[in-house]
């Protein structure tokens, strides 16, 4: 049995991968986050929209970073993005970024909701390497490709709507439209994103199919501002498993 030590070692990068990831995160993340805020202030696109827009890239890079360099290379790739994010919760109201994040009906409590997201997308991969490293960028693809479509596509054709657990007593639905679309974009993703990593057609089909599932099961039910978090989880897990 590994240490505590040694894991949380296999965490820390090494100064040659700080210098290569971090540039490129940094640029990426700010590209992204100029673009989405572009689209909220200057197209008037809807905030579910922008979110969605910037969620999905943030972690298909986290997949690609994962791959090409590894854990320790996704660590940098985080912590750059983060500081970028909290860059813009820092500066608030009317800062194009911030507002293509923060949803108005997360209202009074919009940068909470744009905070515990960060953190748990931050606990649900670091759980996923611990646990399930070979398979974690599978949890990225699932959260960052099936969450990012399922709420759009709820808010726009979602008919058949339930409400789920929130934090802060804000109203939260969510609706079987979504969880579809939350299913097979991120079975889709999974299943493209197993086949760059190397596994054969059979077993990539066989864990994105359990990936896409196990996702869009707790993405149903996941408390609002927490899906980040068991979304990610259940994904690695059940591709794991799968495998």
């Amino acid at each position: 049995m590994q240490s505590l030590d040694s894991h949380i070692l296999q965490f820390v990068p090494t100064g040659a991968t700080i210098l290569r990831v971090a540039p490129v995160a940094l640029l990426y993340g700010a590209t992204m986050g100029a673009l989405v805020g572009w689209l909220r202030i200057q197209r008037g696109i809807r905030t579910p929209y922008t979110r969605k827009v910037f969620h999905f890239s943030i972690f298909t890079g986290a997949s690609v970073v994962q791959i090409v360099w590894g854990l320790t290379g996704v660590v940098v790739y985080g912590v750059a993005v983060s500081l970028i994010v909290l860059f813009a919760v820092w500066r608030g109201n009317g800062f194009p970024f911030y507002e293509a994040l923060a949803r108005a009906t997360d209202e009074p409590h919009r940068r909470r909701f744009i905070l515990i997201p960060l953190l748990t997308t931050a606990i649900g991969g670091g759980i996923g390497n611990l646990l399930f490293a070979q398979y974690a960028f599978i949890g990225y693809l699932v959260a960052g490709w099936g969450d990012a479509v399922g709420e759009p596509v709820g808010t726009r054709w979602g008919r058949h709507r339930f409400r789920v657990p929130s934090l802060y007593g804000v109203r939260s639905t969510r609706s079987l439209e979504g969880s579809s679309a939350v299913f097979a974009v991120g079975t889709a993703a999974a299943f493209i994103g197993c086949l760059a990593a190397g596994f054969d057609p059979t077993s990539a089909t066989r864990m994105a199919v359990a990936a896409g599932l196990a996702g869009a099961a707790v993405e149903a039910f996941s408390p609002h501002g927490l899906d980040n978090l068991t979304v990610q989880i259940a994904a690695t897990a059940l591709a794991a498993l799968a495998a």
